[in-house]
């Protein structure tokens, strides 16, 4: 498996991912009625944003953004991640969560900041607190799950400054 920067020739790939996870409904707030155009315009980002995709030598297996927060607060990072649901469980997410934190130092934002981590997303929390995030609130009843009902949703922070 290795990682690298997404181009738009590499969206196919990606489209597939992000409609299941859409579908499914139980990891990221998306909208499941989301047209491939409109998923593509808003996964796809232009400078400073960066996209990233996984590859297992032949297929795309996973994705993902970095992006900075918006004006006096573009030094704090953001990200999202997405992986092909068959493959979870088999190092993707922690492989495109390295490259994405690695690339945030080499560009100098001083912190990532997660906005809304679902609580029952429990492989995600569970790789982020391992890379050393930590659950600053968790809002509760912010996320519809189509399984569990409202459940909560965290706010997750990583200071950069010690990476580097």
């Amino acid at each position: 498996m290795f990682v690298r920067e997404a181009t738009a020739a590499d969206w196919p790939g990606i489209w597939p991912i992000w409609h299941r996870i859409a579908v499914e409904g139980e990891t990221i707030a998306w909208r499941a009625d989301t047209g491939y155009d409109q998923a593509r315009a808003s996964w796809l980002l232009d400078p400073p944003g960066r996209t990233y995709v996984a590859h297992d030598g032949g297929r795309i297996i996973g994705s993902a953004q970095l992006k900075p927060h918006y004006g006096p607060s573009s030094h704090v990072a953001n990200a999202s991640f997405i992986v092909d649901p068959d493959r979870r469980g088999q190092g993707i997410g922690r492989a495109l969560a390295h490259h994405v934190l690695g690339r945030a130092c080499d560009e100098g934002y001083r912190s990532m900041v997660f906005n809304a981590v679902v609580e029952t997303n429990h492989g995600a929390v569970r790789l982020y607190r391992s890379l050393g995030f930590r659950i600053l609130t968790t809002v509760p009843d912010a996320f519809a799950h189509p399984r569990h009902g409202l459940v909560g949703m965290h706010v997750m922070y990583l200071p950069l400054e010690d990476r580097r």
